[in-house]
């Protein structure tokens, strides 16, 4: 793929997560496919943290509009906080802009529907941030499945286990935050840090929209002293009926890879997601191993603006997920777990701690092994699940 010219661009939001949006671009550039025309911070970025682009510095501001005004940009990459994510993205598509929206795409149901309304009327593309959506992993897992490799599908788990010290939940004002000065935020472990556990499970389950859903149940829950959920599970069920149940946790004994598995009745399929790598488990056949290559999602996005190539993640393809997120932002607060339920390790780096959930990790495996919710496998600590229905 290459593009005539390169595509000006804006990137909203450059420190954070947005340090890595910098290098792909950077890359990207490299390739001659796109040039960073400006970088929208309110704090502007030192020459050192643009030592990437030292020669070719791009134009800062706070006042992301006049930004995309003077540097005529095609492209807006916004990677703020989740918040901000439906004006900057109205902003950009009254210009004509096109976007790459960081995931969860908007803080509420409304929110979101309001941008996806406000990106179509105005024609532009709109790419949702679900990387996992860029795995060539995902259309060969369907491929598997419609081909009937495991029989017929009886549901779909996710399970991810990851660790994060007491630092992590101070490293921005809306962290671990449901709502902030009267804002919802929904900064929880199911709907941001792990969001692509449960979207990459109703991709699979192939009922991605928002009209697949019919109940969700939740089951929401913290260890830290946050706001907002650090160990959940939730179990969506489907307009016919299938299950989709994802199990998370911020608080792991040990950090190991997230997957999705999908249950067959003659087999399996386990997809870690971030690796790109699938097995396949299948009655009267040796386990089978792949890894696959992945689609940048913003080359994807110059691609479909420069040849018409078809957007990987565009807004209706995360309408489930942002059923979740809705049932999530509406569910009971979070419960805090009791002491009993929890231990304090030392942090893996630096001079932080971290707090580790009792078999957590064997539970979150096992909530995606049998589609289950905490409370159903006996949990102590587990209260029965909250079911929205949209």
């Amino acid at each position: 793929m290459s593009a005539t010219t390169p595509v000006p661009l804006v990137l909203a939001g450059a420190r954070g997560h947005g340090r890595w949006h910098l290098a792909n671009i950077r890359r990207l550039q490299h390739q001659g496919l796109v040039r960073l025309a400006g970088i929208c911070e309110l704090t502007p970025l030192t020459d050192d943290e643009l030592d990437l682009f030292a020669g070719e510095m791009p134009e800062q501001s706070s006042d992301f509009g006049a930004l995309l005004d003077s540097t005529g940009a095609r492209v807006a990459v916004v990677c703020t906080p989740i918040p901000t994510h439906t004006a900057l993205a109205l902003t950009a598509a009254a210009r004509g802009v096109h976007l790459l929206l960081e995931k969860p795409p908007a803080a509420t149901w409304a929110d979101y529907a309001r941008m996806a309304d406000g990106v179509r009327e105005a024609g532009v593309a709109c790419q949702i941030g679900f990387q996992s959506f860029g795995s060539h992993a995902v259309p060969a897992v369907k491929e598997l499945i419609g081909d009937g490799a495991i029989g017929s599908v009886r549901g779909v788990g996710a399970a991810g286990a990851w660790v994060r010290d007491d630092a992590y939940f101070r490293r921005a004002p809306w962290a671990g935050r449901r709502r902030l000065n009267g804002t919802d935020v929904v900064d929880g472990v199911l709907t941001n840090p792990l969001a692509h556990a449960v979207a990459t499970a109703l991709e699979l389950a192939g009922r991605g929209t928002a009209e697949d859903v019919w109940s969700i149940e939740t089951e929401l829950f913290r260890a830290h002293d946050i706001e907002s959920d650090d160990t959940s599970c939730v179990r969506i069920t489907t307009t016919d009926g299938m299950p989709v149940t994802v199990a998370v946790t911020l608080c792991a004994e040990e950090a190991g890879e997230p997957y999705v598995v999908v249950h067959g009745d003659r087999g399996r399929v386990t997809f870690w997601y971030k690796q790109d790598r699938v097995l396949v488990q299948r009655a009267g056949h040796g386990p089978e191993e792949a890894v696959h290559g992945r689609t940048d999602l913003l080359e994807n996005l110059v691609d479909h603006l420069e040849h018409g190539t078809a957007l990987l993640v565009p807004p209706e393809r995360t309408g489930a997920f942002m059923r979740v997120l809705e049932a999530v932002r509406t569910a009971p607060e979070p419960a805090a777990l009791p002491p009993t339920a929890w231990h304090t390790r030392p942090a893996d780096r630096g001079d932080g701690v971290r707090r580790v959930v009792h078999g957590i990790d064997g539970t979150v495996a096992a909530a995606a092994d049998t589609l289950t919710l905490f409370s159903e496998l006996g949990a102590s600590w587990a209260r029965p699940s909250e079911v929205s229905t949209p």
